[in-house]
Formats: C-alpha cells, structure tokens, sequence
C-alpha cells in the first residue's frame, strides 16, 4: 500500500504545444533484444553445514510452513528449508514483476497520457497507466482540449473526445477478494488512473470519475465536453498517419522511480501497470502467461511458478524461495542491476523495512521486499556480509511468530558468513588429465 503519490514534476509542466506523433515514441514499444548476461545455475551440494544447522534451529517446529532459501554469488546454496516448496508469496511477487518491466523496458522509461488529434478532426485521449497522474494534470488536458477546438468549446456541440479505456472486465485480476477490491491497495488497474484510482479508498468507478472531473472543468473554463468511451488501441509508428498531432502529454517519473514506489512502499497499482506494460497486454492472465515465459528465458528454477498478477494480492500465485532467490541472483548480474537493488527498502532505515532491525546488526545491511497478507509473511532480498552479497528468500504460509524467524534468519546468514571453515566447502581446481 502507499499514502504518498511521486513527486514527478508534473504541476511544473507546461502546457504542451502541438508535436507532430512521428517525432515521438509510440505508445506501444517493441520489447528490446534479450539481455546476454550468465544465467544463475544453483549448486545445492556446495552448502554450507553450519548455517543450514542454523536455519533448521530457527525455524523449530514451524518447518512445515517455511520456504527458505540463502544462495551467493557463486550460486552455492548455503543453506535451504523446503527451498522448492511452492507458497504464496504475497507482495514478494512484485520483486518478479518489477525485474521483468526493468528488462524490458528500461531505466528511463515512462508512462505517457496523450491527448491526440486525428487527420479528421477528432480528439482522443490514451494512458499507460500513470500512477501519479492527478487533478492538475487533467486540468491541463482539459485547457487544450478546448484550446483545440476553439470557438467550438463555446457551442452548442461542444468539443468531442473520445477517451479510450480498459472494459471492466480488465479492472481487477478476478480472483481478487471482493473486500480487498474497496481499499486503496485493491484499487482497479485502468490506463487512465488520477490519483492510483484511490481516494482515501479505492475508486470504484474510475472511468465515471475522470468523465465528471473532465466535464466540470470544462465548465468551469467556459466551454463543454461531449466524451464517448472507446477501447484501447495499440499506437505504431506505423498506424500513426501524418497528420496526427499530439495535443498534450503527461509523463510519469522514470521507471526507476516506479519501480522504487513498487518495492519500497509496496504499491500495488504501479506494479500491476508495470507488469502489463512490460508485457505489452493488459488482459491480466495474458500478462502473467508473458512474465512465467521471461522466467523461464532468465534460465531460473521455475518448477512451480504460477503468476496470477503483478502485484501479490492474488492468492493463486505460486514460487519457491529457490526462484526468488535465484532471481535475485539474476538481476544482481543485469546490467540494470544498481536500479534494481536500489528500488528496495532498507532495514531499519527506508520503506516498509523501516520498522523491522532497526540499530540490529541487519541495520542498513539488508535491502529487500517484504510481503504480507493473511496468514502469509515473506521477506526476501540482497543481505551485505563480509564474504560478499547473500540472496535470501524467506516465505512463510503459517507461521505463527514470522517476524521474528526472519530477524533469526538473517542474523545466522550474516553470522555465518564465511561459513566456518572446518565446515566450508571445498573449492578445488579441476585437474586436468
């Protein structure tokens, strides 16, 4: 959940002039060339004893419930509980979202709202699903809209826009619960999103409340708005024909930014958008069959994986603490990396980590995602030690005390770490024949 929205700049944006469309990017992107980087490969018989003696002693009777998994860089697995159990994840399914939008998209990639006009004449409005789009920024479209059609903003007719929007059927994953779907946090995913669609709680009718806003201001500037509903469509350099301007634009912060306000404050709205437009479909169960597949090309341990949705509220969603962890692995190898790690929150200092291991040993030490629905605690994420990083995935589905196994947990990663070594594993050259 979030209370805050980004601070992007938008209220210091001008009025857009007129851009003719084939000087900007299209709405929809070609996904770039896959990234050549060493796929993660686990080694499990490279543990490390005393650690997993430890883990074992912290999580005592509960193992059943337990998925845990420490690797290193090395891809050893120093230490696993029930490491290929699938669980439920929570909102640790944003860590997969949000590494498969920064691949396929980039760093600097941002969410565009357009106001367009066509060779005929006639005014659209399109969205990607900007979070932080708001009232100021409807306003400005409002302005050139009826700057646009000129004296006929004072006629009877009005100005006519066709604002093209997702059907309901696409606003929530169906499996959300019902009850969760009135909170903020459950708001629905539409491309054109003022405010994440929550106003104090969720926004029930989003469409209704960006065409009532729209008109109101309208009025209130002296002019009217007829709006019609049309569905999305994509936008192609190619289906763009020359004469077609772009009126005004709305910008999100950079993808850093959003992949920031997804990790560190758990904002389920942008991971979702994130995850459809990474994907390119905005069908939810399209979008997730596109994340599973990019698991599967990172060369992970998927066995098990079922992703229902980009954001962890779905209880249909399925993965080890070995992918995750794997994961992990993976994008500290990506050549985006450093956004990545920093998009997290930090222990006892930034996000919805501030709280937990504060002036503990873990202080500032452990950047990672937490998770949390019903019944369901996971933390996973980079652990710094003096032999190195450590990517730890823990995922309980019925622990009693999680919170506090976890601090357990991480403390014997660190304390073991090195692994001691009368117990450490025996690296040796290969010997050649």
């Amino acid at each position: 959940m979030r209370t805050a929205f980004l601070t992007s700049g938008l209220l210091l944006t001008p009025l857009a002039m007129p851009v003719a469309a084939s000087q900007l990017v299209p709405l929809t992107m070609p996904p770039p060339p896959p990234t050549e980087q060493p796929l993660p490969q686990l080694q499990p018989g490279r543990s490390c004893p005393a650690l997993q003696t430890a883990l074992r002693s912290n999580v005592g009777s509960e193992a059943r419930v337990w998925s845990v998994t420490v690797l290193n860089s090395d891809g050893d697995v120093l230490g696993t509980i029930n490491g290929a159990v699938p669980r439920i994840p929570a909102s640790n399914q944003k860590l997969i979202s949000t590494a498969y939008a920064l691949d396929r998209l980039g760093p600097d990639f941002r969410l565009k709202t357009r106001l367009i006009q066509r060779p005929d004449g006639s005014m659209e409005l399109n969205g990607q699903g900007d979070p932080d789009l708001g009232i100021a920024g409807l306003q400005r479209f409002v302005l050139a809209a009826l700057r646009q059609g000129g004296a006929r903003g004072n006629s009877v007719a009005g100005v006519k826009l066709m604002v093209r929007e997702e059907p309901r059927s696409n606003w929530w994953p169906s499996d959300w619960h019902p009850a969760d779907r009135g909170y903020a946090y459950g708001a629905p995913i539409t491309r054109l999103a003022l405010t994440s669609n929550a106003v104090g709680g969720a926004v029930s009718d989003p469409y209704s409340r960006l065409q009532r806003l729209f008109q109101q201001e309208a009025l209130r500037r002296g002019g009217t708005v007829q709006i019609q509903r049309g569905q999305p469509v994509a936008e192609t350099l190619s289906a763009v024909q020359q004469n077609t301007v772009v009126l005004h634009e709305e910008s999100s912060a950079p993808m850093h930014a959003l992949l920031s306000l997804a990790n560190t404050e758990s904002h389920n709205f942008t991971a979702e958008v994130l995850m459809r437009q990474a994907s390119g479909l905005w069908d939810v169960r399209a979008a997730s069959r596109a994340t599973e597949r990019w698991m599967f090309e990172q060369g992970l341990p998927v066995q098990g994986l079922r992703v229902a949705d980009g954001s962890g509220l779905s209880r249909n969603n399925r993965v080890t603490s070995n992918t995750i962890a794997a994961l992990l692995m993976r994008m500290d190898q990506h050549p985006f990396s450093a956004y990545y790690q920093a998009s997290m929150a930090i222990a006892g200092q930034r996000g919805t980590l501030r709280n937990l291991y504060r002036g503990s040993v873990l202080d500032g030490r452990f950047r990672g995602k937490t998770g949390t629905i019903s019944g369901v605690r996971s933390i996973s994420g980079y652990l710094q030690t003096v032999d190195g990083p450590r990517y730890v995935s823990m995922i309980s589905n019925g622990s009693v005390r999680p919170n506090t196994v976890m601090g357990q947990i991480l403390r014997s990663v660190k304390r073991f770490s090195p692994c001691p070594s009368s117990v450490a594993p025996v690296k040796r050259p290969d010997v050649l024949g």
